[in-house]
């Protein structure tokens, strides 16, 4: 058994640089791959790859720019510095068919209205593609993931011949209005996730940024024409079902970030009452709030300054969770006598300020579920400001 595994793989290392030369036959189709959402944040939205199948050759593959491997040196250190590499796999439909069937995920396909000449234009660009020395890419999750290859492969292939359409397309969205569209804001996948990318993701996207998301391409592609003996037809000349699945959806957990945030806010405002009637105050919550909101701004500055993420830079949630604190929480666990720990409280205070105008103007969003928490340190800061040299 070990010998005819061996020989196999054998096999496809001699069959591999050979399948570029290979010539389909006229009844050989090119078609894009959509899948459905799962209900793993990582599947949240979807998954896109290109189809080529020939029953003349026999050949049915599909090639899918979604893969990556946890086993890999350094994998997790490498994914926080933003350098992931992901990887081109190239192997028969019927596999890549059978995990979405074993999920309980939808499957779609749209065969591409090509000539002879563009349908192997895209089989050898995908061998070339699929060879050991070409498969790794750097991966990024807004501007170089599986569908903006798919997007970017067929504009190389079709060049002016393509014209991408988004006639049915809701216009002037930003990255990050895309992509709440997709994952529900009250989960903790997109509060982490609009918690730790920048202001990159306010910017209003282009019709070609909207294919970052599988849906978007296959919506595009689906409206889009190319040209075929200089006459525009549609690039899309057949649809098919392939697994027709109830769409899943990401689960919003009991104990949801705004549930959870609101609580805390509750109590840490019902707290701060009390030490304003009691001219007191509870050492304990000013160093928790310092605390947690420092470690999170410490986060934030790193993933904004030493990493290679394209969307983390210009983070203003550095506004409210200042990285400083994470100092000046210790002193709150003692008697605070010094003027400038007043008059940095009021500037923290003022940086709370800052963030419904940005919000408003549109300059970041941030996730909703951050606004009790907002609620609390403003309330917080201002009692501070107001009493911390009368009650310390």
């Amino acid at each position: 058994m070990k010998n005819s595994v061996l020989f196999f793989l054998f096999f496809l290392v001699l069959i591999k640089p050979l399948q570029a030369q290979v010539q389909l036959s006229t009844t050989a189709e090119v078609s894009i791959v959509t899948a459905g959402p799962g209900t793993e944040l990582y599947e949240a939205f979807g998954h896109s790859a290109i189809r080529i199948k020939d029953p003349v050759l026999q050949v049915d593959l599909i090639y899918n720019y979604g893969m990556f491997d946890f086993n890999a040196p350094n994998f997790y250190g490498n994914f926080t510095k933003g350098k992931l590499l992901y990887k081109l796999a190239r192997y028969d439909f019927k596999y890549f068919l059978a995990s979405y069937k074993r999920d309980k995920r939808w499957v779609k396909q749209q065969v591409l209205n090509l000539n002879q000449k563009q349908k192997q234009a895209f089989f050898r660009y995908l061998e070339t593609n699929a060879l050991p020395k070409n498969a790794t890419y750097f991966y990024d999750p807004y501007f170089n993931n599986c569908a903006t290859k798919l997007r970017d492969i067929t504009k190389a292939i079709l060049g002016n011949q393509l014209s991408f359409r988004d006639d049915n397309i809701e216009k002037e969205c930003s990255f990050r209005q895309l992509m709440d569209k997709e994952i529900p804001w009250n989960t903790w996948g997109s509060f982490g996730i609009n918690l730790a990318l920048g202001n990159k993701l306010d910017q209003v996207a282009l019709i070609k940024d909207y294919m970052y998301l599988p849906d978007y391409v296959y919506t595009i592609f689906k409206e889009s024409t190319v040209y075929l003996d200089n006459q525009p037809e549609k690039l899309v000349k057949r649809e098919d079902i392939l697994l027709d699945f109830k769409e899943l959806e990401q689960n919003i957990l009991f104990l949801n970030p705004m549930l959870i945030f609101s609580l805390i806010a509750l109590l840490g405002i019902f707290i701060t009452y009390k030490d304003f009637k009691k001219k007191k105050r509870t050492k304990l919550l000013d160093f928790l709030l310092l605390l947690i909101s420092g470690i999170i701004g410490v986060l934030i500055v790193f993933l904004w300054f030493f990493t290679n993420h394209s969307t983390t830079p210009n983070n203003f949630n550095f506004l409210w969770a200042f990285a400083p604190n994470i100092f000046i929480a210790f002193l709150m666990l003692k008697k605070v006598e010094k003027k400038w720990v007043s008059a940095y409280i009021q500037f923290l205070g003022g940086l709370i300020l800052l963030i419904p105008i940005l919000w408003v103007f549109g300059v970041q969003s941030f996730p909703i579920a951050t606004i009790p928490l907002l609620i609390l340190f403003g309330v917080r800061y201002l009692f501070l400001s107001l009493k911390l040299n009368a009650i310390t």
